[in-house]
């Protein structure tokens, strides 16, 4: 896995965090499974855009930070 996509990863998991938020709360909200968000978190899968879209609009981050 690339550098730059761990980091994206690990941002996602920070940010779920400071909002205080379960893996079962965002995953549900993503409507994803709570396991694929872990595999995410994880770095054990590397999301889609269209699920990496969705993560920085329940987490109120905008996509160009979360990119950053």
């Amino acid at each position: 896995m690339e550098k730059e996509t761990e980091k994206i990863l690990e941002k996602i998991r920070q940010k779920r965090l400071e909002k205080k938020l379960s893996l079962l709360n965002l995953a549900n909200d993503l409507g994803i499974s709570h396991s694929h968000l872990y595999y995410i978190e994880s770095k054990k899968v590397i999301p889609s855009i269209d699920v990496i879209v969705k993560i920085s609009k329940a987490l109120d981050y905008p996509i160009k930070d979360l990119l950053e």
